[in-house]
């Protein structure tokens, strides 16, 4: 079980107030890691650090708004005075504002939903890649959504950025691998989350899921924490560009 501590390592993770990024943070605080709990609000992120530290682990909350390039700076620069490193990067900060087709998407809408989704997720790895090349070594995690490998009604936007983050990842892959860089994604199925709650409250789908799915459920934060802790952890050091695929079953039906 070594190869899966993460004891010395120092991880950020967007999106960490609620949900798959605040379930990532607790593993990876669990598993040894200094971690930096990041999302919008402090209040919000301030109540998973305070979850984290009463265990006896150790965390730091730090506000930041990804779609604000000052604020990503902010978070690194911040990162980088506590802990003096940077070895782990969870892109998880996302939006999806509405539900509709793509014909009445505008595009105010669609560079709202791809600065957040996608372009956040280039600038913060691009920030702290100087400091994995000089450690030689860093994990960045972008989670992406199967949404972004096949296609939905309704999800037009949404899906078009998952797909470009899943190929940002696979390039950031080919390009950093140099340097002792590792990226790769992850596409979780339907989580129950605040984020998915308009999915999961729908009776319909329900009863597809129910009745089509596999595994006849959707799936929880908690079962994706083993792969993001993998992924972060010596025990993925030879895996990179990879896609992983978290859905219970979903991309067979």
């Amino acid at each position: 079980m070594s190869s899966f501590d993460l004891s010395g390592k120092v991880a950020i993770v967007t999106g960490a107030s609620r949900g798959i990024g605040a379930s990532i943070a607790q593993t990876y605080a669990a598993s040894g890691a200094q971690v930096v709990v990041s999302s919008r609000t402090q209040e919000t992120i301030d109540q998973v650090t305070k979850a984290i530290t009463d265990q006896g682990h150790q965390a730091t909350a730090i506000a930041c708004h990804v779609g604000r390039e000052d604020q990503l700076q902010a978070l690194v620069e911040k990162t980088m005075e506590t802990y003096g490193r940077i070895d782990i990067v969870v892109n998880n900060a996302a939006t999806n504002p509405v539900f509709g087709p793509l014909e009445e998407a505008s595009g105010t809408l669609f560079d709202k939903i791809m600065n957040i989704n996608v372009k956040a997720p280039m600038l913060l790895s691009n920030l702290c890649h100087p400091m994995m090349k000089k450690n030689g070594s860093g994990s960045i995690i972008n989670i992406a959504s199967v949404e972004g490998l096949k296609p939905g009604l309704g999800l037009g936007v949404y899906s078009t950025t998952k797909a470009a983050l899943i190929m940002l990842s696979q390039n950031q892959a080919k390009e950093w691998g140099k340097y002792g860089i590792r990226s790769n994604t992850i596409s979780p199925g339907l989580i129950k989350t605040k984020f998915s709650k308009a999915l999961w409250e729908n009776p319909q789908l329900m009863g597809f899921i129910e009745n089509h799915l596999p595994l006849s459920r959707i799936g929880t934060t908690d079962e994706l924490t083993g792969i993001a802790l993998f992924l972060a952890s010596s025990a993925g050091s030879y895996t990179t560009g990879s896609n992983f695929v978290v859905d219970g079953g979903f991309m067979m039906t």
